[in-house]
């Protein structure tokens, strides 16, 4: 299995790491522009190899041309938010899209059948573009995968239980329009509601929501960037395709509902294939908040296009 890296800043270089102490790969191709930046990223990468016993063939390349035969392809490169500054993943829109249709008509040729996952913000919108200038079958964005161990984290915070007792998805767009899915929502064999019931409990929703879509941002003007949450998220993503688990994840791609084809994040099973989500699985409610966010990221899609057209 060779996986190709491209952009190795704050969440790239996490993100390969996770890949790496997962044992997910028999080969690991890291690019980025900057110079000496994928050359000194690999040489960490064969540091950590030797730590874990891994038998992993480290690449490191300069050009995304550069990068051939990948199985899977992850892109991360581009322009990330600024910590202090209030601005979000749909700013970056226009100039990610250049970042990201580079890359895409530099791989798709020496790629052939590569699976790609595109994490570079607006990932959803970005996705389009990925998907529109690569051609390939198999183009994701990662979604609101994150905000979904967000939502868990903290309901788990908020009701003292263990987290790996909290199952519950968030939809929507990576960003201002996510949508906490609270009809997935359980604790042990208990649909939320009931578990508040039966233990008395009283929380806000609106608390939690706030805090799935305020977060990042706390963590960006904290720390400059947001890491180790989106890598071991990818991680998932990435191993599930591997090993076609079929995990449910709420990756963003194709809406089904969507004569345009516009991707947004929904639970669905991941392995091989892009399967079909559970969107006809939710309340009313959620498929009116998701058709909402479907319309938002089609309009910073039409945008970015505007721009490189």
């Amino acid at each position: 299995m060779h996986i190709a890296q491209i952009g190795t800043g704050h969440v790239g270089r996490p993100t390969a790491y996770a890949i790496i102490n997962a044992k997910l790969v028999d080969t690991l191709t890291v690019c980025d522009t900057k110079p000496g930046l994928a050359v000194a990223f690999a040489e960490e990468l064969k540091h950590v190899n030797a730590s874990i016993g891994a038998d992993v063939e480290i690449n490191s390349c300069e050009k995304d041309e550069q990068v051939a035969g990948a199985d899977i392809i992850l892109i991360s490169a581009g322009k990330a938010r600024t910590s202090g500054v209030k601005m979000s993943r749909r700013d970056l829109a226009v100039e990610n899209a250049k970042i990201v249709r580079t890359i895409a008509e530099a791989t798709a040729s020496r790629n052939p059948g590569a699976k790609y996952i595109v994490i570079t913000n607006p990932v959803d919108a970005m996705g389009m573009i990925c998907k529109k200038y690569t051609k390939a079958e198999y183009v994701i964005s990662t979604g609101t995968n994150l905000e979904s161990l967000r939502f868990r984290a903290k309901i788990a915070q908020t009701l003292r239980v263990p987290v790996a007792q909290v199952q519950g998805w968030v939809g929507g767009e990576h960003g201002d329009a996510a949508i906490p899915l609270w009809s997935t929502t359980k604790v042990g064999d208990f649909q939320i509601e009931e578990y508040k019931q039966k233990n008395g409990l009283v929380f806000s929703k609106t608390e939690i929501e706030s805090y799935v879509k305020s977060v990042s941002k706390f963590i960006v003007d904290n720390i400059g960037a947001t890491e180790f949450g989106p890598a071991v998220s990818f991680r998932d993503i990435v191993c599930a395709i591997i090993e076609n688990t079929r995990q449910v994840l709420s990756v963003s791609a194709p809406f089904e509902e969507n004569s345009e084809a516009t991707f947004v994040g929904i639970p669905r099973p991941v392995g091989e294939v892009i399967e079909p989500s559970i969107y006809h699985d939710l309340t009313v409610e959620e498929q009116r908040r998701i058709k909402d966010a479907a319309n938002a990221i089609r309009q910073t899609y039409e945008l970015a296009i505007e721009n490189l057209e």
